[in-house]
């Protein structure tokens, strides 16, 4: 374990929708918003971002971070390298937790932009803005417990955090990264199917969506196979048999484990996809 009197200070870089969020979790979990600032693209953002939140955010990262226990790093790929020259600008220094959420920039190239401080990856997904976000850590080679642990003090927040090796990033990226516009699109053709077949619009949402939520739950909290509870549906000549027939025929399961390794395909790209 390290040194675990690092300043309970936190830095968003970037405030846009996932930097916001997290910036909620912490202020709903007993964090000052005296203790918190942000940076934001443009001066209507910080302006937003101070009406909201009640934090300070400039456009710039303010100078001195020595009191800055954890700095939230939540600008797109292609925007790292200035952040980190911004970062060292500022006076970065080692006693900093780094906690990065862009996608596909490993903490080798985060080292290498940042020296020999502590990083650690976050791969986690716009449920945290209900509270319900899915987070895996990864630790950068200078990142022990307590940094960790700085991570976890962010994201336990905002939903479920677990921690895993840094080669599975990609995947998860590609899984629950991605994973809500899939539910999304799933969730909306439900819906239509819904209205399809005489429902209103709201009362096919209403159904879609508690439905995906119970379903998931259930799974959750009953630590059964999917394949269980999916027999628990499926009565022999029922209605529920033949759906499935119709979306194995349209080869659903293939389609969406396709998605999956073609989103992870891409993500490994996205750190080196950055220009200058």
């Amino acid at each position: 374990m390290g040194n675990s009197k690092h300043p309970r200070r936190y830095g968003v870089v970037g405030a846009g929708v996932m930097g916001g969020a997290l910036l909620r979790g912490l202020l709903d979990h007993g964090v000052a918003p005296s203790d918190c600032w942000a940076t934001a693209a443009s001066e209507e953002t910080c302006a937003r971002i101070i009406d909201e939140f009640g934090v300070a955010c400039t456009t710039a990262i303010p100078r001195g971070l020595s009191d800055t226990g954890t700095v939230l790093l939540c600008v797109k790929p292609y925007q790292i390298e200035s952040a980190a020259r911004a970062l060292h600008a500022a006076g970065l220094g080692g006693k900093t937790v780094v906690v990065s959420i862009v996608a596909g920039v490993t903490t080798t190239r985060l080292h290498e932009l940042l020296g020999p401080i502590p990083v650690v990856r976050a791969m986690t997904n716009t449920p945290a803005i209900v509270g319900e976000a899915m987070t895996v850590l990864a630790r950068g080679e200078h990142a022990d417990d307590v940094a960790v642990d700085a991570a976890h003090a962010v994201f336990d927040h905002v939903g479920r955090t677990i921690e895993l090796r840094e080669s599975m990033l990609d995947a998860v990226t590609a899984l629950s990264g991605s994973g809500p516009a899939y539910m999304y699109l799933i969730v909306e053709a439900l819906a239509d199917a819904g209205v399809r077949v005489g429902l209103t619009r709201e009362v096919a949402m209403t159904l879609a969506t508690q439905t995906m939520l119970g379903s998931a739950r259930m799974v959750q909290r009953t630590g059964r196979h999917p394949a269980a509870l999916r027999d628990d549906v499926t009565t022999p000549a029922g209605c529920t048999i033949g759906a499935l027939l119709v979306l194995e025929d349209g080869k659903l399961r293939s389609t969406l484990a396709r998605a999956v390794e073609e989103a992870t395909h891409i993500v490994g790209d996205l750190g080196r996809a950055t220009p200058k």
